[in-house]
């Protein structure tokens, strides 16, 4: 009998779940967009500052080129430094230096690619490096992007003095509601006002850690950026406030970039997937290793990510440096990552208590990097993990 509870629990977990996501109780920014967490590429992790038109241009026909674009990726977003001046309306320029054919024809370009277009701004008095913010001129911002057919907002908190971010980030909400074209708006203050507690129906998605390093873990010397690990560490109990319309944002990837192994990206795009967060590249993707590429477009990986109930991964167990993140699927399944932080491989087992499945339960178990379907199983699984690595599998009644 007891058995027969458990299962029935087990069941009425999956249901649960599955009417959390079509009633949305949290239902966002009344934009309707990013219902899945938004997927794409954005220039500032590779390129920093050094953005011009023709890298824009390269890395929307990569995108293409290389399979991204059918594989879901969707956003080409230019972070900072596209920037010119004021004209004598007040309406912002991009560099002419930079971008000579200006934002309407590149965002033509990209959209004849059957891609959408990304900017960034701040909301402070100027951005992070140095160009015109978007204090005081919210609306006026909003609308001159609607002109240029932008479709998704990633916004800054440098220079902001006194400022509050709620109500900042609200004054930027509202103005690009009434641009009259939709625009996904991610929200960029870096967690220091924990905006899980007050953006969901401000924005699609919000940054909880401050930047995210190109490496497993520690904090860089500049300071500010922090290594992947650290990152994961700031997610565990924020799974309950993001979903449809609505993520936790812990930045954008670093695979590709150099700083890691092939294992520890392995690892960043399971995790992150898991915890269905934005999937933004940020690597030169016309320049991507057979390595980098097979990452980035693992479609199963990205369909955990993507995956329409829309409930992030909770860390179900930590034992040391072997840790378990298990996320709930439609139809009742769950996406596992078995990660081991430490250097050396390691066996980690997964129960389907942690998984609040019936011991008894018969499950299917498929890796997702290995794309095979493994052995069905009872009461648990073990996976040899490597170091600084994952296993990450689906695991379906």
């Amino acid at each position: 009998m007891k058995k027969v509870l458990v299962l029935i629990a087990a069941c009425a977990l999956a249901a649960s779940a599955e009417a959390r996501s079509a009633a949305d109780p949290l239902p966002g920014v009344a934009n309707g967009l990013a219902r899945t967490p938004p997927m794409g590429w954005n220039s500032w992790n590779k390129f920093g500052c050094n953005v011009n038109e023709k890298l824009v241009r390269s890395a929307v026909d990569a995108m293409v080129s290389t399979g991204m674009r059918d594989a879901g990726y969707q956003y080409i977003v230019i972070d900072d430094c596209w920037q010119g001046q004021r004209n004598a309306q007040g309406d912002i320029e991009p560099d002419a230096s930079r971008f000579p054919s200006g934002m309407a024809a590149l965002a033509d370009y990209i959209h004849k690619k059957g891609l959408k277009f990304g900017i960034y701004s701040d909301a402070g008095t100027k951005t992070c490096g140095g160009r015109p913010g978007s204090r005081g001129r919210e609306f006026q911002d909003a609308q001159r992007y609607a002109s240029w057919g932008v479709d998704y907002l990633k916004y800054d908190w440098c220079n902001t003095g006194t400022q509050d971010a709620a109500s900042s980030y609200l004054t930027m909400s509202e103005a690009l509601q009434a641009s009259g074209r939709p625009i996904v708006f991610s929200l960029c203050e870096w967690g220091n006002s924990k905006p899980w507690l007050w953006a969901t129906n401000v924005g699609n998605l919000w940054r909880t850690t401050g930047d995210v390093d190109d490496h497993w873990e520690g904090l860089n010397p500049n300071g500010y950026s922090i290594g992947v690990m650290n990152i994961v560490d700031m997610q565990a109990g924020l799974e309950s406030f993001a979903g449809p319309g609505h993520w936790n944002d812990p930045d954008m990837l670093e695979v590709g970039n150099g700083g890691m192994s092939d294992n520890e990206y392995r690892a960043h795009f399971s995790l992150w997937a898991v915890m269905a967060a934005p999937l933004m590249a940020g690597n030169d993707l016309s320049a991507m290793s057979r390595e980098t590429k097979a990452i980035l477009l693992n479609k199963e990986v990205i369909a955990v990510d993507q995956d329409p109930l829309g409930i992030p991964a909770s860390r179900v167990a930590k034992n040391g440096d072997a840790e378990i993140w298990s996320r709930p699927l439609k139809g009742g399944g769950r996406a596992v990552v078995l990660l081991n932080r430490g250097t050396a491989p390691r066996d980690i087992t997964v129960t389907w208590e942690d998984l609040r499945y019936p011991n008894t339960l018969n499950a299917g178990v498929r890796d997702l990097w290995l794309h095979k379907d493994l052995p069905r199983t009872k009461g648990r699984y073990t996976a040899h993990v490597p170091g600084h690595g994952v296993v990450m599998v689906v695991i379906r009644p």
